[in-house]
């Protein structure tokens, strides 16, 4: 039996102060409710994570909070726009059975994109809008040997599916 990967950008941010440092920025209003949202859609599908790897800025932290799963997230500035492939190196590290990746746009739809098999017929999965959500299977036994290319895709959406 492989592993589980769920795979999600922050909720949606605030933009009310222009000069606001990009990392310091919170949720907005909307952006709280679709964590809460995206939390409660992925218990009642049976994806609750036993791991969380987030990005360290405060749109991050927020959307992990609010998710409320009881896995103590592990924030990192490594995931702060990173990259697919620094992604698949944080990944590669994680331990458990399910793992949540909370990180930024365009490197998480860009890891989403490579890291499944065969992308999902979802009209917004290449644009991963905020707090898209992406739940897959991969085949391998260890993180460690995790590939692009090798995760099912079990699920995907986003956060007006599922209110």
């Amino acid at each position: 039996m492989g592993k589980k990967l769920i795979l999600m950008r922050h909720a949606k941010s605030s933009w009310d102060d222009p000069r606001q440092e990009d990392h310091a920025r919170p949720l907005n209003p909307r952006g709280r409710r679709s964590a809460r949202a995206m939390g409660d859609w992925l218990r009642r599908m049976g994806h609750v994570p036993d791991a969380v790897l987030s990005s360290d800025a405060q749109r991050t932290r927020e959307t992990a909070a609010l998710l409320g799963f009881e896995a103590v997230p592990q924030f990192t500035d490594r995931l702060y726009h990173a990259g697919a492939s620094r992604m698949l190196e944080v990944l590669r590290g994680a331990s458990g059975d399910c793992v949540l990746m909370i990180g930024h746009n365009p490197g998480i739809a860009d890891f989403a994109g490579r890291i499944v098999a065969a992308a999902p017929a979802h009209p917004r999965f290449f644009d991963y809008p905020t707090c898209a959500t992406l739940v897959a299977e991969v085949p391998q036994a260890e993180w460690d040997a995790v590939c692009f290319g090798s995760a099912r895709v079990l699920e995907f959406a986003v956060p007006r599916e599922v209110g």
